[in-house]
């Protein structure tokens, strides 16, 4: 077993590497004493450079629950923003997502606010936007196909739209779809919502819901991106940030910075020869 210190700000910080990588893998288990998780996310990051990991006190275990956000974690766009470019406001809808997501605006008030200036916007151009621009991450459906088949319940819960996310949630393979509803009228968005909002609350709830159902001690992980992802991520058994904004991030037991969701498997110590991609 091999030894070493990562110095972080004036503070050595000792490991032991305890599994090192073999096989084509990139995997690299340490091993620290009990210390504070930013500090060793801190030394990770001084040490090896932006990187997939999980910090966890007892070894990162398969989980019986996965709970996801949508935009800009299991697909490379915010719907609303591209949906926003057929109306001409994508630049000024982009704005207003941008902070929310850094937990500048209130969610439910930002919401409502981008959805209002999509009246009169044609149902049909939702079909265009996910035809023409909406594309799952890399690695989504490898992950969600490879997490059902060892048991786990996958649940795709998203602030935006059961337009979009019935989609992507069928493309992907999730068993279950939590989202808002855009109100059509006449074949066109009224810009109103229908029914109770997914805000960050909701997204706990439903963590919480589905992790009691599954019974006593069922590990769960919850992966996103924004900062209304943070309640869930902290619910969590564990928290995973992927390509996340600050407060996010600050909040997750875990980061995915390579962008390929299936490193998450690897992380759980699935080999890749057992990776499902169909």
């Amino acid at each position: 077993m091999a030894n070493g210190l990562l110095a972080v700000e004036d503070l050595d910080v000792g490991f032991d590497v305890v599994r090192t990588p073999d096989g084509g893998s990139e995997l690299l288990e340490l091993q620290f004493g009990s210390i504070e998780p930013a500090i060793v996310f801190n030394a990770i990051k001084h040490h090896f450079g932006a990187c997939d990991c999980v910090v966890s006190s007892g070894g990162f275990q398969m989980p019986r629950v996965f709970i996801s956000d949508m935009d800009s974690t299991m697909i490379g766009q915010e719907c609303i923003d591209e949906l926003a470019d057929y109306a001409g406001l994508k630049d000024h809808i982009a704005a207003i997502t941008e902070r929310a997501m850094q937990g500048e605006l209130d969610f439910e008030d930002a919401l409502r606010e981008r959805v209002a200036l999509l009246e009169g916007l044609p149902e049909s151009d939702i079909t265009r936007c996910l035809e023409e621009r909406i594309r799952p991450n890399p690695g989504a459906r490898v992950l969600v196909q490879t997490l059902k088949a060892r048991g786990c319940e996958t649940v795709l819960v998203t602030g935006g739209f059961h337009h979009f996310a019935d989609v992507v949630g069928e493309q992907i393979g999730f068993d279950r779809v939590v989202g808002n509803r855009l109100e059509v009228a006449g074949g066109k968005l009224t810009g109103k919502l229908e029914g109770p909002i997914v805000d960050s609350q909701a997204k706990r709830r439903v963590l919480e819901e589905r992790v009691a159902l599954a019974g006593e001690g069922a590990i769960s992980v919850a992966i996103g991106d924004g900062a209304n992802d943070i309640p869930m991520i902290e619910a969590a058994t564990y928290g995973v940030a992927y390509c996340a904004k600050p407060a996010a991030r600050a909040a997750a037991d875990g980061r995915i910075e390579s962008g390929d969701l299936s490193a998450l498997l690897s992380l759980l110590g699935v080999p890749k020869s057992d990776f499902i991609a169909d």
